[in-house]
């Protein structure tokens, strides 16, 4: 794994369930002393939490996550998978994240800051790629570095590299550090009143491929449900709770801190209730 943003990184599974998530989580978590970023504590038994009956779970619904902006028949999917959670005995808790609306420009200040420093290593001498028949060690640099990153990490490495610079660190990256901790009470204020919080994953289904390379603000905006979860350090997840125009809807669980049993299953338990996580999409039957 490289490093993009230490602050913000995290390492989690990807499966087929939230039962082979937790089989998965099982064997990755735990402290690591040679990772500054990992916890010294004990790892629950994931599997066994599974079972776990949900009845009573007390499920926070952001306003701000269905407000304009959210694709409506994304809205019904998600709309129709909280009731799977009420039906089984969850009640539903309307909270408010303020402070979300901005964590799509706080991500993109602190994210590009952190990755022009993690990424200034890769400069072809000992990380990362080399590029061939250099011509003397700034030929090296250049063509390594412009050779070896893609176009959106080149975007990201300038970003950040500006919004550090002399003049501008007080203006943009202390500005988004301050706000970052503004979203994090947002999360802490409602977990007080909440067991979990769920809502869409994204604004819209999977757009084509190549669609919107042309314009990397509207994708970045395709962000704005989950990265606040990364901004507060929760864990989160995504299941798939149905389908619009053949394309999959992710509803988003976001948990407390150190919650990664109880997220699995909430999610496990809403896999017991539907199938939708073993559907594909009719192009990939």
């Amino acid at each position: 794994m490289i490093a993009f943003a230490s602050s913000l990184d995290q390492a989690g599974p990807m499966a087929r369930s939230a039962e082979d998530c937790a089989l998965l989580l099982q064997a990755m978590a735990g402290f690591d002393p040679r990772d500054s970023t990992s916890v010294a504590r004990d790892v629950p038994d994931y599997s066994a939490a599974l079972a776990h009956d949900i009845r009573g779970l007390k499920i926070g619904v952001p306003r701000e996550f269905f407000e304009a902006g959210l694709d409506p028949a994304v809205e019904r999917v998600i709309r129709d998978a909280l009731q799977v959670y009420v039906q089984r005995g969850a009640s539903l808790v309307d909270i408010s994240l303020p402070n979300s609306k901005l964590s799509v420009p706080t991500y993109y200040v602190v994210a590009p800051a952190e990755c022009s420093s993690n990424l200034s290593r890769f400069d072809g001498v000992r990380f990362g790629y080399r590029c061939s028949e250099p011509r003397d060690l700034l030929d090296l640099y250049c063509r390594s570095r412009g050779e070896g990153f893609g176009a959106e990490v080149k975007r990201r490495i300038m970003i950040g590299t500006y919004a550090l610079s002399a003049g501008y660190y007080d203006a943009y990256y202390l500005k988004a550090q301050q706000l970052r901790q503004l979203i994090s009470e947002d999360f802490v204020q409602a977990f007080k009143q909440v067991d979990v919080i769920m809502g869409p994953a994204s604004p819209t289904v999977a757009f084509n491929l190549g669609e919107r390379t042309d314009d990397p603000v509207t994708m970045y905006l395709s962000d704005i449900y989950t990265i606040a979860v990364n901004l507060a350090g929760l864990p989160g997840m995504s299941v798939p709770a149905g389908f619009v125009k053949q394309r999959p809807v992710g509803l988003q669980l976001i948990g407390n801190y150190f919650q990664e049993a109880r997220l699995l299953n909430v999610a496990h338990q809403f896999q017991q209730m539907t199938d939708w996580h073993r559907q594909r999409p009719s192009a990939f039957a």
